[in-house]
């Protein structure tokens, strides 16, 4: 149901961004991911559809990635499912 629900949110007209990103972290997730991470989810799909998948994002504070205060783009991708946003094919 998670993939079907971001598709279909990814392809709502209706809704801005940060309305689907809230939506999608919160409902396809478990536990919920923090609204805190929505600007970072944003900024690695821009990113991403930029080409930029190697590029590293600051996290909110009290968020790691294997230790470390920023995280790859892809790394945010892949971890928050959100391929649905992605119009650009990582290259490899």
């Amino acid at each position: 149901m998670g993939a079907m629900q971001a598709m279909s949110l990814a392809q709502d007209e209706l809704l801005d961004l940060d309305t689907q990103i809230s939506i999608h972290l919160r409902s396809n997730h478990y536990p919920p991911v923090p609204n805190e991470m929505v600007p970072v989810c944003i900024e690695a799909i821009d990113k991403a559809n930029e080409g930029e998948w190697e590029e590293f994002i600051t996290l909110p504070e009290g968020v790691s990635w294997k230790g470390e205060p920023a995280a790859p783009v892809y790394a945010i991708v892949e971890g928050h499912h959100l391929e649905f946003w992605i119009t650009e094919e990582e290259l490899d």
